[in-house]
């Protein structure tokens, strides 16, 4: 039977229907009580919805009036149904059942344990585990600390190797900024503010701040949308912002600038961003105050005199390869050094993002890692430069696996959501959050309990760095500084694993690219295309 004889077939039994009700109906009503006159409202309201359907812009409803209305229902609460009932506890993205337990976990300081062996299919692709050592040591807590500043800088900071990445007021309630910050500063680890600006959020319980300038200045702006000095010397200089951190892209939407909608922008916010009222707010996709690699760097040393010399850094996704050594060759020909890297993985989050450019665009963390690490050694600027790996580091081993693939420091954002009640429904791109965390809207922020909170981001912080060291030490070595990529093993297909050594392809030398040796491609290819006139 066609489609279209079905519909057909349908639309007559609607009618039929209808007919037939009405006689049941009025007969009811007339023989047996005058209780059943209520069942006309029923009918009334369904036969008005049905005879709406029928010239509906839903081909669905038009065809299939009333009961078409099941198929919107169904799809509306399909992702509960998927999440709760059909999800396995390791097919879940873009954070699985199992990670979102052992977060939860460790962030109440309940026990990890899990019995009968693991879940996970070790054979199948994307699989990455490590080499134990029969000689167990245990790593000093000192390695718990890592100090930030290169050559330029005269403010140092002593930075926790896990800290929380940028997640801004306004994508996040209040509540949750007050929560995460309460909590680095209870645990001792920084927090970054996210492009947003410095909320009084933020700023209530003192918890170290990484002060985050995306393209847009916000809480340091002219009214036309420019850097205003003044305003960033302001706040910079206070003793709660331990580094500034400049952010070029995020791997989740790379190259692509934001749009605040007019509807989101109270006073507070306009408040907090140095923004009007009542107005949308874009932030554009590049920054107006430079545009050549040499330039960044000139804004880099600027930032970090007019905030006392306090560690300046860049925050990127990369993507062509040679744009980020033409900022390697800018370093090289002014002398002028990023005291840190924050490398994103195109796996990043956001709050709201186009869909084709978090699905196509940038490079994932472990290959853009090894590929900074890389960089950096071969322009034997290394020593100077610490390297930050930002993108989907939730556990103990995804430390393990990014320090060993070039990272001194790991920061992270979703997990810290999960921490204070996130529970991955999705929705924060609509001010309708289930659980307060990303939404602006008071009724639900309030659900979220900060004293209760903050505490699960201390813990949380806490049971990770010891998940690490643990795991660091049961490699048999005494620090983090010692993991290099072929402790990794990574299967790529069904088929015995190599270690990340081999794929992340020629290892450089400490100043091999600014040498002028004979190089390995692909290395020969984008340091000739790379220039620091331009990007």
């Amino acid at each position: 039977m066609s489609f279209d004889l079905r519909s057909a077939m349908y639309r007559r039994a609607f009618f039929t229907t209808v007919a037939v009700l009405f006689v049941v109906i009025a007969a009811l009503a007339v023989l047996v009580s005058p209780w059943w006159h209520l069942a006309w409202v029923v009918w009334l309201a369904l036969t008005a919805l049905g005879i709406k359907d029928l010239s509906s812009s839903y081909n669905v409803l038009t065809n299939y009036p009333i009961v078409g209305h099941l198929r919107y229902l169904l799809e509306f609460i399909r992702p509960e149904l998927r999440q709760y009932f059909f999800e396995s506890e390791s097919s879940g993205r873009p954070f699985s059942r199992e990670q979102r337990q052992l977060i939860n976990a460790r962030a109440e300081g309940a026990s990890d344990a899990m019995p009968f062996g693991t879940l996970r299919d070790v054979d199948a692709p994307g699989y990455d585990y490590s080499a134990h050592s029969l000689s167990p040591k245990e790593v000093d807590q000192a390695h718990a600390r890592i100090r930030v500043g290169g050559p330029q800088c005269t403010a140092p900071y002593e930075s926790s190797i896990f800290n929380i990445s940028g997640m801004s007021f306004g994508a996040l309630s209040g509540n949750a900024i007050l929560a995460m910050n309460k909590g680095a500063k209870k645990g001792g680890f920084a927090h970054d503010t996210g492009e947003g600006a410095i909320s009084p959020y933020h700023e209530k319980y003192g918890g170290d701040l990484i002060w985050q300038l995306g393209t847009g200045y916000f809480g340091c702006r002219t009214e036309g949308g420019r850097f205003d000095p003044e305003a960033f010397k302001e706040k910079a200089c206070g003793e709660q912002v331990k580094m500034i951190e400049i952010k070029l892209s995020q791997g989740a939407k790379p190259s692509h600038g934001g749009l605040l909608p007019a509807s989101k922008v109270n006073e507070e916010i306009a408040d907090t961003r140095k923004i009007e009222v009542g107005q949308a707010c874009e932030s554009p996709a590049a920054h107006p105050e430079f545009s050549t690699p040499k330039g960044l760097l000139a804004f880099v040393a600027r930032l970090r005199e007019l905030s006392g010399g306090k560690p300046v850094g860049f925050k990127l996704c990369i993507g062509k390869r040679s744009e980020f050594l033409s900022i390697c060759k800018a370093m090289v020909e002014t002398g002028t050094y990023p005291d840190f890297i924050t490398v994103d993985g195109a796996e990043g989050g956001t709050g709201a993002a186009p869909a084709e450019f978090s699905d196509s665009f940038g490079l994932f963390i472990n290959e853009a890692l090894p590929f900074v690490d890389q960089a950096l050694t071969g322009c034997g600027l290394r020593e100077h430069i610490r390297v930050i790996a930002s993108g989907k580091v939730a556990l103990g081993y995804d430390m393990v696996v990014k320090h060993a693939l070039g990272a001194d420091i790991c920061h992270a954002a979703r997990p810290f959501m999960f921490a204070v009640g996130c529970i991955q429904s999705r929705r924060c791109h609509t001010n309708q959050c289930p659980t307060g965390v990303a939404t602006q809207d008071p009724r639900r922020s309030q659900a979220l309990d900060v004293e209760e909170k903050y505490q699960r981001v201390a813990t949380f912080h806490s049971a990770t760095i010891t998940s690490f060291f643990n795991m660091v030490g049961a490699m048999g070595l005494d620090s983090p500084a010692q993991l290099t990529p072929h402790m990794i093993q990574h299967r790529s297909r069904y088929a015995p694993a190599t270690s990340y050594d081999h794929m992340i392809g020629p290892i450089l030398s400490e100043g091999e690219l600014i040498r002028g040796e004979a190089l390995a491609e692909p290395w020969q290819a984008h340091w000739q295309a790379a220039s620091a006139e331009r990007f």
